[in-house]
């Protein structure tokens, strides 16, 4: 007795590849190697949206190091280093909550800019 072979066979769906959209955007924020992996490989790197976040990432982990070691030459002057040591706890602190917002949007699709930083990374995603 020969086998009957069902008229539509369930066929198997591919594997959903890759990250969506939001997922991408906020995993941009969580140290700068993503960011930079993001705008090397080939389906992030078409994204407007994700080459905004990941440059924004990027030049706000660079304004971080900035400040930082400015910190690290004021705090070599006796008396003024003593003074910094609340100004660099409240700058740090205003540091993660602005990595927090924009990690937050990123997450949640939403757009956020940076006032300064935020231009920089819109010019250099729209090049």
């Amino acid at each position: 007795m020969p086998e009957e072979t069902p008229s539509n066979p369930i066929q198997p769906q591919p594997a959903q590849s890759g990250l969506s959209e939001s997922a991408t955007c906020g995993l941009a924020y969580i140290t700068f190697i993503p960011a930079i992996i993001f705008l090397a490989t080939a389906p992030y790197n078409r994204n407007a949206n994700v080459r905004f976040h990941s440059w924004q990432s990027i030049f706000l982990t660079i304004a971080y190091i900035v400040v930082h070691v400015g910190f690290f030459v004021l705090d070599r002057i006796p008396f003024i280093g003593l003074m910094m040591i609340p100004v660099r706890l409240l700058i740090g602190l205003g540091f993660f909550i602005l990595w927090l917002v924009v990690l937050i949007k990123a997450f949640n699709g939403q757009r956020f800019k940076i006032p300064v930083i935020g231009d920089l990374a819109e010019k250099q995603a729209n090049s």
